[in-house]
């Protein structure tokens, strides 16, 4: 479970000052989620009035998910896989549209303990940040276990949001 790991009250910190930020430029965010399934949705929605802030979130976990409910590219997701800078860039823009936000949050990785692979190991995570005029992706090869690796996940995704909103 999310809260389990030893950095909540960190992440409840992260939430209440996009919550702050987000609510001071009176903007919306939408989340698409993969490998932390919902964590983020979850954290966000800690935060009471989050609903004047965070429109909602898809956990789109599958392949065909995010086709038919983010419009990622069958292309994309062939050449390049779901774990990629394209996909989580398409799946931001698609949240975006979605859920009628001005930013969005997409993360897809590889938690483990399976899965990884020499060229995409275990803990990499690609993380898309969108708004109307730009998408800016991250890499991040995150250390640990499952729970480990969604916890950095979500800490790295929502600290640069918060850097990007006080800009």
């Amino acid at each position: 479970m999310v809260t389990s790991g030893g950095n909540w009250a960190q992440l409840i910190k992260h939430a209440n000052a996009l919550a702050e930020q987000l609510n001071q430029r009176q903007q919306t965010l939408a989340t698409a989620e993969s490998c932390t399934g919902g964590g983020i949705g979850y954290l966000l929605t800690e935060i009471a009035g989050s609903s004047n802030w965070f429109n909602g979130g898809l956990i789109t976990y599958t392949n065909a998910l995010k086709q038919s409910l983010l419009g990622v590219s069958s292309e994309i997701l062939e050449q390049q896989g779901a774990v990629s800078r394209l996909c989580v860039e398409q799946m931001a823009r698609g949240a975006m549209a979605q859920c009628q936000s001005d930013w969005a949050i997409a993360v897809s990785g590889i938690a483990g303990p399976g899965g990884g692979t020499d060229e995409k190991p275990v803990g990499l995570v690609w993380m898309a940040i969108s708004n109307e005029t730009c998408c800016d992706s991250y890499q991040q090869v995150f250390a640990g276990d499952r729970s480990e690796v969604r916890l950095a996940t979500i800490d790295f995704v929502l600290k640069r949001l918060i850097e990007k909103l006080k800009k």
